[in-house]
């Protein structure tokens, strides 16, 4: 519409269709929705989105003018070859070159074999006319293949970050802020144009496919509407082979800069209007009608569940509250039977019959939420015995000072578990074993009740806690002997 050729709109059209992995990933994960629905549609697209940029990569430079003319179907028949080799080379070579450079125990030849793989790759793809970044890319596909994957993954992580900063300082660098002066409606206009184009795309597909709701369809739209980082280096390779002038390349990169500097912006602004405008009302609390069980659960999340199985294997009645809905939904559809309450609510502790109840299972994972429900039911309900999980150490603290006895922190005894088996793997004689973790457990008991009694006092911790190890390594010593 603005004028580019066939194939110079087509090269345009296929690099803007990408989204920045790195942006998008990283706000999902401060939102901590990866795990919703969009969240992994968004991620699937993204991931399609890296592989599709080798093809890009490799095809990109045979489709300049500088190419000769009889010389296309050459070129793309040695480029397919060279990936063909580089791949089949390296499955079948890497693994032993790999495994000789493990065996040296040296971390130090272990990474710089690493790094000589890649920029072997890199080079083989420069000599077959090609980009020496399509080389490093497959070159980390074979590694994140082999069986030595997440020892290289720990050797590269400390320069991860810093040669991903060096990527965007480059990127950034590159850009013409100039331009934004220059021809600021040209630049927004762009802008709002890739994203819009972009959102209504995806927002239909959403819907279409039954990816996601129309509330993740459209938070999917917004999510993927700027252009991608990978949209830097293509302009750049179709700037080196005359695809696109100067000037456009100059223009979209810093159009692909400006979206992904309003993404955040612009998620906040859709997450806004998404609280301001959403027409889904909270789901009233369920009507218990004045329950009368002996045991109540306050939360049926993996704690509170086993608890309610054990009480169903006995026969005994109980009364389970949860306050997240969707959990509510899940475990409904299992046959369970749990209300949806805020079981720090007075009012629906009532209905729960807390107050013919004897045991209240409080089973809470949020340790703000499992306070305020022990405060209440202290307060309210003091005859209720109360037998609470604790996520770690202060948690408990903060339960004693609410006079509860039976408080259990939640790994502390698969920790143990744990622990024996390691201890019986290694040899040592299982009576012995079995005192070890009693005596551990024992002394860790009365360390929490000694810790608790300074709790507000970092350095008294720390003092009592290097006595006990101490004293805990000298008494199972002096058993041993």
């Amino acid at each position: 519409m603005v004028g580019l050729d066939a194939q110079a709109a087509i090269v345009v059209g296929l690099i803007l269709a990408l989204s920045s992995t790195s942006f998008v990933l990283q706000i999902l994960a401060e939102k901590n929705q990866m795990g919703t629905t969009y969240g992994r549609a968004a991620f699937a697209i993204l991931l399609f989105q890296d592989l599709a940029v080798i093809p890009l990569i490799a095809i990109l430079p045979m489709l300049g003018p500088s190419a000769e003319s009889g010389a296309p179907l050459v070129d793309i028949a040695i480029a397919i070859a060279t990936i063909v080799a580089l791949v089949v080379s390296g499955r079948f070579l890497l693994r032993p070159v790999l495994r000789i450079a493990a065996g040296t125990a040296i971390p130090e030849i272990f990474t710089a074999t690493t790094l000589f793989v890649v920029i072997g790759a890199a080079l083989l793809m420069q000599f077959a006319g090609l980009s020496m970044v399509l080389g490093a890319f497959i070159a980390g596909m074979l590694l994140a293949d082999s069986e030595f994957r997440h020892e290289l993954e720990a050797d590269i992580a400390p320069f991860k970050g810093l040669l991903l900063g060096l990527f965007f300082i480059a990127v950034g660098m590159s850009v013409d802020l100039r331009l934004l002066l220059e021809q600021p409606v040209t630049i927004c206009l762009i802008v709002v144009a890739l994203m819009f184009v972009k959102a209504i795309v995806l927002f239909p597909i959403g819907r279409f496919f039954g990816i996601c709701d129309q509330t993740g369809a459209r938070n999917l739209a917004v999510i993927l509407a700027q252009g991608g980082e990978f949209a830097f280096l293509l302009f750049a390779i179709a700037g080196q082979s005359t695809l696109l002038e100067q000037a456009v390349i100059d223009q979209l990169t810093l159009a692909v800069a400006v979206s992904l500097f309003l993404t955040p912006v612009v998620s906040l602004i859709n997450e806004w209007l998404t609280n301001r405008f959403s027409t889904a009302a909270a789901p009233d609390y369920d009507d218990m009608n004045n329950e009368h069980n002996p045991v109540i659960i306050a939360g049926f999340g993996r704690v509170g569940q086993i608890g309610a199985r054990l009480l169903a294997i006995v026969g005994k009645q109980f009364t389970a509250l949860e306050i997240d809905s969707s959990q509510v939904d899940v475990v409904r559809a299992y046959g369970n039977v749990v209300h949806y309450g805020d079981a720090s609510k007075l009012e629906l502790l009532r209905a729960a019959g807390a107050q013919h109840a004897k045991i209240f299972f409080l089973a809470i994972d949020d340790v703000e939420a499992s306070m305020r429900t022990a405060e209440t039911v202290v307060r309210h309900f003091p005859h209720l015995t109360i037998v609470a999980r604790a996520r770690n150490r202060r948690h408990e603290y903060h339960l004693m000072d609410l006079g509860i006895q039976y408080i259990y922190r939640e790994t502390l005894f698969s920790s143990l578990e744990m622990g024996k088996r390691l201890l019986l793997d290694m040899e040592i004689a299982a009576v012995d074993v079995e005192k070890i973790i009693r005596t551990f457990q024992e002394r860790d008991a009365q360390l929490i009740k000694e810790q608790h009694a300074v709790q507000h006092n970092e350095e008294q911790i720390i003092q009592s806690a290097r006595e006990t190890a101490l004293e805990l390594e000298l008494l199972l010593k002096n058993d041993a002997n």
